[in-house]
């Protein structure tokens, strides 16, 4: 729906980067382009420009927004597990959806591809603060590097598996489910050697 009323810069550029997801998840990293986005919000090429500088821009600021929900969400579900409210499952199957189905890995293919490297850094600072706020310093340095090395682990599963999964699970004769049934394992272990919640019977 093309937004036709004057928005100020803030609202106008969250309206942008919103239709630039949805691009995103609806046809693939190649339709995320200024004019397809301009189109969709009723904006002038011109208008995003101003506010993004660029295409390289405004793919960089659409890779910051999904960082931030991506772990936005994973953290509120690994505070929801340390609660008891939710599983470490339901941390994997939110890291897995968020580069599968929210288009978190073929954006991250798309810009390695593109030599636009520096495009991912968002994400990576963006992961880089969840692991320090939902581990604190506190925890003994054995653990502090246990769990980067789970978050790092889970991280490049949900990527891969958003990638290559479907292909490489016919190639091979296994179940799509089972990268997600091992991050299980390591998050659920990660956890239980951290003392947040009790090893998986």
């Amino acid at each position: 729906m093309s937004i036709k009323k004057r928005l100020s810069p803030e609202k106008s550029r969250a309206a942008a980067l919103g239709a630039a997801r949805e691009l995103l998840i609806e046809a693939g990293p190649q339709a995320v382009t200024l004019k397809a986005v301009g189109q969709r919000i009723g904006r002038t090429h011109a208008n995003l420009l101003h506010h993004f500088g660029s295409a390289a821009g405004l793919q960089k600021e659409l890779a910051r927004h999904l960082a931030q929900t991506v772990c936005d969400t994973i953290g509120e579900a690994v505070r929801a597990t340390r609660a008891g409210m939710a599983t470490p499952r339901d941390v994997v199957d939110l890291t897995f959806d968020a580069f599968g189905e929210q288009g978190g890995g073929p954006l991250a293919s798309w810009m390695l591809l593109s030599g636009n490297e520096n495009a991912l850094d968002p994400i990576v600072e963006t992961i880089h603060a969840l692991v320090d706020d939902l581990h604190p310093k506190e925890h003994d340095p054995g653990i502090e590097q246990s769990m980067h090395e789970i978050t790092y682990s889970l991280v490049l599963l949900a990527l891969g598996d958003a990638l290559l999964g479907e292909p490489l699970a016919e190639s091979l004769g296994v179940e799509r489910q089972t990268s997600r049934d091992r991050a299980e394992e390591m998050l659920t272990a990660s956890f239980a050697a951290a003392g947040d919640i009790a090893p998986a019977a």
